[in-house]
């Protein structure tokens, strides 16, 4: 994960680029985002934006309940794709 930036300001305000590198697909992806985004915020957009596009949405895995229960326990999940161990950590 990278930020470019010094970009003129797009129509939308946006003038950062938060670029995010999948290593195990190689796929790279562009986000514009604003300098003054929050680590919250930019935590939304990496679920909405990259998690999507790669991560398990099931409900078992997403719901309020289990998020926070995760974090009051200090957990973090690393998912791994089925048949490929070497992801595992």
């Amino acid at each position: 994960m990278d930020f470019v930036m010094n970009f003129p300001l797009t129509p939308s305000k946006k003038d950062v680029v938060w670029v995010v590198v999948d290593r195990l697909t190689k796929s790279a992806h562009f986000i514009p985002v604003r300098i003054d985004y929050s680590l919250d915020k930019l935590a939304d957009l990496y679920v909405s934006e990259i998690v999507r596009l790669h991560g398990d949405r099931d409900s078992r895995f997403t719901s309020q309940f289990w998020k926070k229960l995760q974090e009051a326990l200090g957990i973090k999940l690393n998912f791994s794709t089925t048949f490929h161990p070497q992801t595992d950590g």
